[in-house]
């Protein structure tokens, strides 16, 4: 039911810098492949067949990225180098990709809108490339599918974060309807942690429903000037049911070099 997949990568990656003046932060390997491959992957695992890219300038080297390189391709056939594209020749063949550019860098609401014209009436995921899961046994975007199966309605995955750091995400708080489930009753971007509902943070993993789009034009700019999901979300809480759902598995957030050296440690160990 959930075949599309939108990335949000128009981002500038500016904690990245200078890594990331003439390279999308989307683009930086984590051992031998890019953050937005591990998250396309995910999606393909979750039965979604097509990918609605949300980019901006300097972002062309996700585009070349899923696409085939015919020089490179013809210097290596044949070779013991040759099996070093498997992966990636498997990905473009499972999905189709599709482009758009956002202007202006309006918050994760606009970019969201943004991505109307590639997703069209029908519920879609939403996967920030920035955050990188995994689990052994069913991805992060698998087990929210299911879910929705169940529920029809929108769903966040959340996780517990330190109070502290509740200024850094979408928060929220809710009635929990089955074990690790939870029906949304409040949701605020970035609170202090003295006024935040809880310790229950977003994460860059989303089920939206296409009704999303409507609430979204009508959201006034909030925390930055920028257009927030979690507002349009909260919206559309109070009309009807949006869940958070505590995933199974561990998230690196790979827009800080902290959690970008943990993921690669992480998945070096697991790789041996």
């Amino acid at each position: 039911m959930i075949k599309k997949c939108l990335f949000p990568a128009a981002g500038y990656g500016t904690r990245f810098l200078p890594a990331t003046k003439a390279t999308p932060k989307e683009m930086l390997p984590v051992l031998t492949k890019p953050l937005i491959q591990y998250g396309v992957e995910e999606a393909i695992e979750a039965g979604c067949n097509t990918m609605a890219i949300v980019t901006g300038r300097g972002k062309r080297a996700i585009e070349d990225h899923f696409d085939i390189s015919y020089e490179l391709e013809h210097q290596i056939k044949g070779t013991s180098k040759e099996h070093y594209l498997t992966e990636i020749r498997d990905v473009i063949e499972k999905c189709t990709f599709s482009y758009t550019r956002q202007i202006e860098m309006k918050g994760l609401g606009h970019a969201i809108l943004t991505g109307e014209t590639l997703i069209g009436n029908e519920p879609f995921a939403v996967i920030l490339a920035d955050d990188l899961c995994d689990n052994t046994s069913s991805g992060v975007l698998s087990q929210m599918v299911k879910l929705y199966e169940k529920y029809q309605c929108c769903i966040v995955a959340i996780e517990e974060v330190p109070k502290e750091e509740t200024n850094k995400y979408g928060v929220i708080s809710g009635r929990e309807i089955e074990d690790g489930i939870f029906m949304i009753d409040n949701m605020v971007e970035k609170p202090e942690p003295e006024d935040a509902p809880s310790n229950l943070a977003i994460i860059g993993r989303y089920i939206l429903t296409p009704d999303i789009f409507e609430i979204i034009k009508e959201t006034k700019p909030g925390k930055g000037g920028e257009i927030q999901i979690t507002d349009a979300l909260l919206t559309q809480a109070k009309k009807g049911m949006v869940l958070g759902f505590k995933f199974k598995g561990i998230r690196f957030d790979c827009g800080s070099i902290d959690g970008f050296v943990k993921a690669t440690n992480y998945f070096y160990e697991k790789s041996k």
